[in-house]
């Protein structure tokens, strides 16, 4: 699961990701932590065609059925193996609420030594990293306020070399049930099949990347 990730520029994002400079100012942290507020991408709203637009809100996805934007439980990391079941996802996840979160790098926690020593991913090809996630638009129903939120999407690392060394073992499990998590990059050619492609082509975008893809080291 990830916790903390430092988001690139707005100028950076809309250079990368190709959109428009026409988007409205906006602000997100830097560094962004859950519920903090961050920046995503998704298929243009108002767009009956096919555009791409930047959109800032809360890491933690709000779900329809919430009574306040404040929740008093955990949503800014979705299993990807539970889309179609949760709650608080199914109804984004089928409606193709789709979104690509950009990062310059993400950390992770390390147990190899007994202790909590935080890792910091980046890309070996020194671009930014597009996580898959998950968007909603959340309006207060008494004060009429509008509320945009996304949630980070993940999936099993067991088997993934680097990533399964992520996060504090079971002891009482195997090395091959721990259910380390991983976060989903998508890449930038795949991009448009993601925010706009059917459910199935986006199932099958759920993939973990190569450990070679990984500039990953401990934090100093």
């Amino acid at each position: 699961m990830c916790n903390r990730y430092v988001s690139p520029q707005e100028a950076d994002i809309e250079r990368f990701w190709h959109i428009g400079a026409r988007n409205p100012v906006r602000w997100w942290d830097e560094v962004v932590f859950p519920r903090g507020r961050g920046a995503f991408i998704r298929r243009a709203v108002h767009d009956a065609g096919y555009s791409r637009e930047l959109v800032a809100g809360q890491w933690g996805l709000i779900p329809w059925f919430a009574k306040t934007a404040r929740l008093s439980y955990s949503t800014n990391n979705a299993r990807s193996e539970e889309l179609a079941a949760k709650a608080a996802y199914k109804q984004p996840w089928a409606k193709g609420q789709r979104c690509i979160i950009p990062a310059l790098s993400f950390d992770e926690p390390c147990w190899e030594s007994g202790k909590n020593v935080w890792w910091r991913f980046r890309r070996a090809d020194g671009m930014p990293w597009g996580l898959a996630g998950l968007w909603n638009t959340w309006i207060d129903k008494v004060t009429g306020e509008v509320h945009e939120s996304y949630s980070m999407l993940t999936m099993n690392a067991d088997s993934h070399p680097l990533m399964r060394r992520m996060h504090k073992p079971d002891p009482k499990l195997p090395p091959d049930r721990q259910d380390k998590r991983s976060v989903i990059p998508i890449e930038a050619g795949d991009v448009d099949r993601w925010l706009a492609g059917t459910v199935a082509e986006a199932q099958a975008l759920l993939r973990l990347t190569a450990a070679e893809a990984f500039d990953a080291a401990a934090v100093a």
